[in-house]
């Protein structure tokens, strides 16, 4: 992945909810990421489980934008459709960037879970399925948020890399996937800018 020249900072993409992200190839098929991470934010809770009639509120405000994590060009990342509000019927909210030549992709996906404990098992159970969209890589600790694991390594076919991080911010379950060339995985200081980022915005706009 070029590397951003970026001033300020912050893939599993959720389960099954957004498409997999892909440097050369960008298919509408849903990401085994977000997969995962949808099933175990369900397991977590019933109340996740809602279909988004239930939960009315729009939580896309708690998406980074791409101006916070874009660069110099290429690397300037705009979404690839509009954000998506309670993906899945999940109450939360999701979006997908690539960068003006389309090499990067970055999965963003933000659920709200009932309390922070069920947005801890959401992650855990999440991570406990993460190889099914990244393998050659083991979850490390990653300073960001609550319980910041990440993941490096690549696609289950060895097409792409593909870095997965999963963090908390208070009921909050954030599920990161940095896609990109197998020769070009992302840098993990960009990982943590936009890990940064993402946290920030919820800690300024999650209603309490």
């Amino acid at each position: 992945m070029n590397r951003p020249m970026i001033a300020i900072f912050g893939v599993a993409t959720l389960g099954a909810l957004l498409p997999a992200c892909s440097s050369n190839s960008h298919t509408a098929s849903p990401s085994s990421t977000a997969a995962s991470s949808s099933a175990a934010a369900s397991s977590a809770s019933t109340a996740t489980s809602t279909s988004a009639a239930a939960a009315p509120t729009d939580y896309t405000n708690l998406l980074v934008q791409g101006s916070d994590i874009s660069g110099a060009p290429p690397n300037v990342f705009t979404t690839v459709d509009p954000p998506m509000a309670n993906p899945g019927g999940l109450v939360g909210a999701a979006v997908q960037f690539k960068n003006q030549d389309d090499t990067n992709r970055i999965g963003d996906t933000v659920l709200i879970l009932p309390d922070a404990g069920g947005a801890t098992t959401a992650l855990n159970g999440s991570l406990a399925s993460v190889g099914s969209s990244v393998v050659g890589g083991s979850p490390q600790p990653f300073p960001v948020g609550g319980g910041g694991q990440l993941v490096a390594g690549t696609s289950p076919d060895k097409s792409k890399a593909v870095t997965v991080l999963l963090f908390t911010e208070g009921k909050a379950f954030v599920t990161l996937e940095f896609d990109s060339a197998l020769n070009d995985p992302v840098p993990p200081d960009f990982a943590q800018t936009v890990a940064a980022q993402q946290d920030a915005a919820i800690k300024k706009n999650l209603p309490s």
